[in-house]
């Protein structure tokens, strides 16, 4: 039996004070309704920028087994040390699922290693998800596409490393193309990439994009297995012959 998975949903939640638009889609905030859509055995916990440590204490953090991450307009204002932090847990094992504008955080960035740069525009334009990995967990009990009716467009060149494995690619009414759902390792870790979300934009309450959501967060849970060992390491585990 498997069991209950505890997630972490990380959100700036900054727009949401701000910006009347967004607080009229999203009262209770980005992370509120990306919570409410994640089905499955899961604990959910909620962190904001401004808590103390952002929200992401050492107890936390090693109690989490997946990380959602939502950012935008303050990616400045992460703390290094946190930064450091998360991704010291991700490369022991805990999932991470970085969220549309998330590919500029910080953490992103870092475990990338690369500018995660690229094309966008704001005009609310259609956006058709195509899944080109249909056997793929993540796209588990979804069609050929997801529609959004209204999205900002994230174009080519999207400068990241090649996937490990693409799920999802999309193209707008505009004409860009954009791989929209990215799969990676890092260490233990597993982390993936999913394009939508836009703060003005009712994507999180969208019923097939929570549905990745929830496949997203099943497929990054922890693999039940020790953290590898480094290092010096003295004693052989065959006998070694005198020469």
């Amino acid at each position: 039996m498997a069991k209950q998975l505890n997630v972490t949903i990380w959100n700036e939640f900054r727009h949401e004070k701000t910006n009347p638009e967004v607080t009229e889609i999203y009262p209770n905030g980005i992370h509120q309704a990306i919570g409410k859509g994640i089905t499955g055995d899961v604990n959910i916990t909620y962190a904001v920028l401004d808590d103390p440590e952002h929200g992401l204490t050492e107890e936390v953090l090693n109690g989490t087994d997946v990380l959602l991450w939502w950012g935008h307009m303050a990616h400045g204002d992460v703390q290094d040390e946190i930064v450091e932090r998360v991704h010291n847990r991700v490369l022991q094992g805990m999932g991470l699922i970085v969220l549309h504008s998330g590919h500029f955080s910080k953490i992103f960035k870092k475990l990338m290693g690369t500018s995660c740069d690229l094309k966008w525009r704001e005009a609310g334009e259609k956006e058709r998800l195509w899944v080109v990995n249909p056997g793929h967990p993540i796209a588990a009990g979804i069609g050929e596409y997801i529609e959004l009716e209204q999205e900002e467009m994230y174009g080519e060149h999207f400068d990241i490393p090649q996937p490990d494995e693409l799920v999802f690619v999309s193209w707008f009414e505009g004409g860009e193309v954009f791989r929209s759902g990215c799969c990676y390792t890092r260490g233990n870790g597993k982390v993936f990439y999913f394009r939508p979300g836009h703060e003005t934009h009712p994507t999180y309450y969208n019923a097939d994009v929570r549905k990745v959501i929830s496949n997203a967060v099943q497929w990054a849970a922890p693999v039940d297995r020790e953290y590898p060992r480094y290092g010096h390491v003295p004693v052989s585990i065959e006998p070694i012959k005198a020469k």
